[in-house]
């Protein structure tokens, strides 16, 4: 009986090997498929290389670039576009070819905000001062938003900048569709309002609650002023002072 056993446990385990070996082989196939990586060589073809260039005069589906303010913020003398492409911008947002013209405008800030929480706020902080949480951990510290030079500058700039890149910024092309660099830009310029508008600029009703808001404030916030991008708040503007 002790042979038969030894016997049986022999067989059971020439099996579980042979399975084993088996199920290995079928995974390492299935790793090494027969295909071509990209940049592997081929002796099939003449120039010995597997990936086919793209033939001459032809461009792939979708990667038409005849917009060039769209795609790149410049216009055609190569200069940074001051106005926003909103015709190409309606086509290409879902839904916003039947809105209205502040519709589209709102739903661009809207898509801007979003996007810029999402891919901007780690270097240059909810409000563009350029001391986001990367930068408080080390990271060199971009320009703020709100200096003189970037306030006056076009909307297209900060499109090219996000196409291109700049500096210490690498391109975000690749993770930023065309109309969310424009959707972007917007909001920047949004935030760049909100820091600098002058109250003689504002509607009344919020010029009111501004001064609500300034009565209501602690004494030490009166005293230390905002921290906003590094100036200080007049608390005591007249209506020409800036907010």
């Amino acid at each position: 009986m002790r042979t038969e056993t030894k016997h049986t446990a022999a067989v059971y385990a020439l099996a579980l090997s042979a399975l084993l070996l088996l199920a290995t082989a079928c995974r390492q196939d299935m790793h090494d498929q027969a295909k071509y990586e990209p940049l592997e060589a081929s002796s099939f073809y003449a120039n010995g290389m597997a990936s086919r260039p793209l033939i001459a005069n032809t461009v792939p589906r979708g990667f038409l670039r005849e917009d060039t303010v769209l795609f790149t913020g410049l216009d055609a003398a190569g200069s940074p576009a001051a106005i926003y492409p909103q015709a190409s911008l309606a086509e290409r947002i879902p839904g916003a070819g039947e809105m209205s013209e502040k519709e589209l405008w709102g739903l661009l800030l809207k898509r801007g905000e979003t996007r810029y929480g999402m891919f901007c706020t780690p270097c240059h902080d909810p409000v563009g001062t350029g001391r986001g949480m990367i930068v408080q951990r080390g990271f060199k510290s971009p320009p703020s938003l709100h200096e003189e030079r970037l306030r006056e500058s076009p909307p297209g700039y900060f499109v090219n900048v996000m196409t291109e890149g700049f500096g210490q910024m690498s391109s975000y092309a690749p993770l930023v569709s065309p109309e969310d660099r424009w959707a972007i830009a917007a909001y920047i310029q949004a935030l760049q309002l909100s820091q600098h508008v002058r109250l003689a600029e504002l509607p009344a009703e919020l010029v009111h609650s501004f001064g609500e808001a300034q009565n209501e404030a602690p004494a030490d916030a009166a005293e230390h002023g905002s921290e906003g991008h590094g100036e200080e708040v007049s608390h005591g503007a007249d209506q020409s002072g800036e907010i």
